[in-house]
């Protein structure tokens, strides 16, 4: 009986020590969560310039194929392949020797042929006199002026020959036709070329000033074509650049040079060449890149970073800090792309702040700090400030709230050990 008195005494005992400890414990209060700092932009409408890239192809000014037009084996190269060539240099030689028999072959026919008009001819003096004194007859005298005739087209076909002979005697040697750039030689000496159709042998092209190619949609090329439109009340239009496969800017502008007669109807583009300054011959034939030209200015238009605005089923829709720093939602209507943003066409206005960041997690009439993009985060400003016994630069908000806990731990007792 006594062990059991005892037990419910204790049992008694630590219930009241409980009840009194729960008695003096303070009620913990929530905290209020500050509101969250959002980064923002503010609009600002200004004139803009819109731009298109067209891939582009680089050829040469004036490519010229070197080809042999007569049959015979390669006899010589007499250039430096992917040297630079002056108009009239001397590139290959072919045997001659075929050539040249031709062309004694054709003289001979000559010689053989005017000699047979010289006889005619005499015949036709002769029989003239006698036929009018009826010595020789009148056919006679008919026969002499048809060997004379077809004597004289006889020579005329054999000067003929002779010029075709002497002409294909002076394909054997080739040579530039302009000054440009030469390339590798396709064939070797030795080769047998010209045999059936002209055989490729090099290709001369003039890179200073290089051509390039573009292919521009139609759409494209009717603002374009405004672009480059010379306006006697306005400035010059701004010329063409080159971007290089490397991302490099051409230092030289362009012009265009050629515009083509009809749109493809394949693919519905229209081929542009340009002229772009090649000084330093740096720029080759079959190197690719891209035009960037400019198509249209857009007046006061309003820029929107391309991550702010949100798109759910062909929706545009954008998140505004208004009035006392509450967000809102709004549907835009966006234009044209610049780079990494957007114009907005409806929706906004000027002086408007437009979410950055973070847009997903806000809800409309939820307040918000907003951040200018670009000013310095909250952190680094807490950083900067006066010390406040904190451990760890990094959480200055956690680190006060951490003896928050051991604090009321030996207050607890204190009443305990009053009663």
């Amino acid at each position: 009986m006594l062990d059991s008195f005892c037990s419910g005494l204790r049992a008694t005992l630590m219930i009241g020590l409980l009840l009194a400890i729960a008695a003096c414990a303070k009620p913990k209060v929530p905290v209020a969560m500050p509101p969250p700092e959002v980064p923002v932009v503010t609009l600002a409408g200004k004139d803009t310039p819109l731009e298109f890239e067209l891939v582009a192809q680089l050829r040469g000014f004036e490519d010229v194929e070197i080809r042999a037009r007569v049959e015979g084996y390669l006899k010589s190269i007499d250039y430096q392949e992917g040297s630079t060539v002056q108009k009239g240099a001397f590139l290959f030689s072919i045997d001659d020797r075929q050539n040249r028999a031709a062309v004694a072959q054709a003289e001979a026919s000559l010689a053989n042929v005017e000699a047979q008009y010289q006889k005619a001819d005499l015949d036709v003096k002769r029989f003239t006199p006698l036929a009018a004194e009826r010595a020789v007859s009148q056919a006679e005298l008919d026969n002499a002026l048809s060997a004379r005739k077809s004597g004289a087209a006889q020579v005329n076909a054999a000067k003929a020959n002779l010029d075709v002979a002497r002409l294909n005697l002076s394909y054997t040697g080739l040579y530039s036709p302009i000054t440009g750039l030469a390339g590798r030689a396709e064939h070797k000496v030795g080769d047998l070329v010209g045999k059936g159709e002209p055989t490729l042998l090099t290709t001369v092209s003039s890179i200073d000033p290089i051509r390039v190619s573009v292919a521009i949609p139609e759409a494209d090329y009717l603002r374009f074509a405004k672009a480059i439109a010379p306006d006697p009340a306005g400035p010059a239009p701004t010329p063409p650049t080159l971007i290089l496969s490397d991302g490099t800017r051409h230092p030289h502008p362009g012009k265009v040079i050629f515009i083509d007669r009809a749109v493809d109807p394949k693919t519905g583009t229209l081929r542009i060449d340009l002229a772009f300054p090649n000084p330093e011959k740096t720029l080759r034939p079959g190197l690719y890149g891209k035009v960037k030209a400019l198509s249209d200015v857009v007046r006061k238009a309003l820029l929107v970073p391309q991550r702010a605005v949100l798109e759910l089923q062909g929706t545009y829709t954008v998140v505004v800090v208004g009035e006392g720093d509450k967000v809102q939602t709004r549907k835009v209507k966006p234009g044209e792309k610049v780079g990494s943003q957007w114009i907005i066409e409806e929706g906004l206005k000027d002086g408007d702040r437009v979410v950055v960041e973070g847009s997903q997690r806000l809800r409309d009439g939820m307040v918000v700090v907003p951040k200018p993009v670009g000013a310095p985060a909250a952190g680094a400003a807490q950083t900067g400030a006066p010390p406040t016994g904190a451990p760890t630069a990094g959480a200055p908000t956690a680190a006060p709230t951490a003896p928050a806990t051991p604090a009321a731990a030996p207050s607890s007792p204190a009443p305990a050990g009053g009663r």
